[in-house]
């Protein structure tokens, strides 16, 4: 079952039939992360084929991982199966 985990919480959880895999990142859907770990972050970055991904900033006990997780809430066609799914890096754990 992968999870994401940082700072000791269980950040994200679900069935393998339930995430989306692109290019070795796990992306879960929202319904799956628990939201009071995310914050908003006002950084965005472009990808050429998935197009412009938002970030999220993982707060777990009051540190801060600065744009830690991200997602595409509109992405180009090539992804849409990733629409609004959430994937984490920046120390963040990803199981698989």
């Amino acid at each position: 079952m992968p999870k994401a985990i940082w700072n000791g919480a269980v950040i994200a959880e679900a069935d393998s039939s339930e995430v989306e895999i692109v290019e070795n990142n796990i992306y879960f859907p929202p319904a799956r992360v628990r939201q009071e770990y995310l914050q908003p972050s006002t950084h965005s970055t472009l990808c050429p084929w998935k197009g412009v991904a938002s970030y999220y900033n993982v707060v777990v006990g009051g540190k801060v991982n600065a744009n830690a997780a991200w997602y595409y809430p509109a992405p180009k066609d090539a992804a849409h199966n990733i629409k609004d799914r959430i994937a984490f890096w920046h120390g963040v754990e990803v199981q698989h």
